[in-house]
C-alpha cells in the first residue's frame, strides 16, 4: 500500500496470486491513497473485466474504507465516475469495462496521471495496452493486478517475466498474505479446487491447463443410484446439437442436492439422421415424463430451438456459457456434493472421463469432443451459482 512513498525505481507495480490474499483491497486502498497525495486535478482509469464486476470487486469494499480514513468520496453512476477529495485534493477516477476486442475504443482518447487495471489478465491485450498508452502525465504509474492464468498467457509473458525490464515492481501473494482469513476459512478455499484450477487460485501458480478436465471424479466413489421417493423441484440442461451430439439433462432437487436422475443423448452422425427442433421438443417431453420442469436452460446460441421451446410453453433461460468459469464452477459443485451424478446417466459418466484439456491452443480450452454432456452440465452449474451467490469462491465475473 505504501511501496510509492520510498520507491522512484519503478513505473509499475504488478500483484498476482492466490485468491482472497489480499491484493486487490491493498491495492486499490495504495492506488488512491498515492492519486490523492500526489496529484490535483487530474483523472485516473479504474479498469475491470466490466464495470459491474470493478464495483463488486473493488469499489464496494474500498469506498466505506476510504470515507473512513478522511477521504470524501462522490460516485456518479450514470458517468461511471468517482471523484474524491482529500487533503486539499481533488482527482476524478473514470471507470472502464474491458470486456473484449471493442472495448479499447472506450479508453482511447482519454489521458489519466495513472490507471488501475483489476483482474488484467482477463482483459484483452489491446484495452489493456490502450491504457497503458492512456498515462502520459509525468509521475504517472500502472497497478496490475490477477490471479494467475496459463504460462503462455501474453501478460504473464511481456510483464510479470520481463517484469525488471518494464521497471514494474512484481508482488506474488498467498493467502496468508491476508490477516483476514481465518484458517478454517483458508482449508475450505483449499477444499474448493482441484487440478490446474488449485494450482492457480490456491498455490498461485501460472500452470499449464493439462489432463483430464475433472481429474478428481471417481465414478466408484462419485457416482449415486436415483434416490428413492419426490423431489421438490425439476430442471432440464440442454446442449443443442444438429450435426454435433445433443444433451439434455434431467435434475432433481431434494434437500438442496441437485441429482442427476436421467438425460437423453442423440448422435445424428451414428443415427444417420438430423432431427428437426420439433422433434427435440418431443425429446425433450419424453424426457420429462409429464413432470412439471421449472425451467429449461439452453445454450444460448440454439435461437431457432429456444423459440421452438418458448412456443411448445417452457419456460426457458438462456444458459451462460463462459468455459472456463462454468468448469470451475462445476467442478467445486460436484466436489461439494451439491451436484451428485446418477448410474442412471451413461453419456455424461462417459464423458466425465474423457473430457480433456486441449494443450495444442494457445488460449486454454477443453478438447472440443465428449463435450456435449459436460456442456450441458455446465450450463445448469452456472445457472445454479448465479442465483446462489455464496459460491463466490468459484463464480467469478469473468470471472465473473
Amino acid at each position: 500500500m505504501t511501496w510509492w512513498l520510498r520507491d522512484r525505481d519503478h513505473d509499475a507495480i504488478i500483484c498476482d496470486g492466490a485468491v482472497r490474499s489480499g491484493k486487490t483491497l491493498s491495492m486499490g486502498l495504495g492506488f488512491f491513497t498515492w492519486a490523492m497525495g500526489t496529484f490535483h486535478q487530474k483523472q485516473f482509469a479504474l479498469c475491470g473485466k466490466t464495470i459491474g464486476a470493478l464495483r463488486r470487486n473493488l469499489l464496494q469494499d474500498l469506498l466505506p474504507r476510504l470515507r473512513a480514513m478522511g477521504f470524501r468520496c462522490r460516485e456518479k453512476h450514470s458517468e461511471n465516475c468517482v471523484t474524491v477529495w482529500f487533503g486539499g485534493h481533488e482527482n476524478r477516477f473514470l471507470l472502464f469495462g474491458g470486456r473484449d476486442e471493442s472495448s479499447a475504443a472506450l479508453i482511447q482518447g482519454c489521458t489519466f496521471a495513472g490507471v488501475l487495471l483489476d483482474e488484467v489478465a482477463l482483459m484483452p491485450r489491446s484495452f489493456v495496452e490502450q491504457a497503458i498508452a492512456r498515462c502520459s502525465v509525468t509521475g504517472s504509474r500502472l497497478w496490475f493486478n490477477c490471479n494467475p492464468e496459463g504460462p503462455q498467457h501474453w501478460f504473464y509473458r511481456e510483464w510479470i517475466q520481463q517484469a525488471e525490464r518494464r521497471r514494474a515492481l512484481y508482488l506474488h501473494f498467498t493467502m496468508e498474505d491476508n490477516p483476514g482469513l481465518s484458517p478454517r476459512i483458508r482449508a475450505r478455499y483449499r477444499n474448493s479446487y482441484s487440478g490446474v484450477f488449485y494450482r492457480r487460485f490456491i498455490l498461485g501458480e501460472w500452470t499449464a491447463a493439462q489432463g483430464l478436465v475433472y481429474d478428481f471424479f471417481d465414478r466408484a466413489r462419485d457416482v449415486a443410484p436415483v434416490p428413492e421417493g419426490d423431489f421438490g423441484r425439476w430442471r432440464v440442461s440442454c446442449d443443442y446439437g444438429t450435426a454435433n451430439p445433443a444433451s439434455f439433462g434431467l435434475w432433481g432437487e431434494r434437500n438442496g442436492t441437485w441429482y442427476r436422475v436421467a438425460e437423453y443423448y442423440y448422435d445424428s452422425r451414428r443415427a444417420g439422421r438430423q432431427k428437426t427442433d420439433g422433434e427435440y421438443v418431443a425429446d425433450l417431453a419424453g424426457l420429462l415424463a409429464g413432470r412439471t420442469v421449472e425451467r429449461v436452460i439452453v445454450d444460448p446460441s440454439a435461437a431457432s430451438f429456444i423459440t421452438a421451446l418458448e412456443q411448445a410453453g417452457y419456460p426457458v433461460r438462456r444458459a451462460r456459457n463462459d468455459v472456463l468459469d462454468g468448469i470451475r464452477v462445476t467442478a467445486e459443485l460436484l466436489r461439494s456434493g451439491r451436484l451428485v451424478l446418477c448410474d442412471t446417466c451413461g453419456d455424461c459418466l462417459r464423458e466425465m472421463e474423457l473430457y480433456c484439456w486441449d494443450t495444442g491452443r494457445e488460449r486454454e480450452a477443453p478438447r472440443k469432443e465428449n463435450d456435449h454432456a459436460m456442456d450441458d452440465m455446465r450450463y445448469f452449474a452456472m445457472d445454479l451459482a448465479g442465483e446462489r451467490r455464496g459460491f463466490a469462491a468459484t463464480w467469478v465475473e469473468r470471472k465473473v
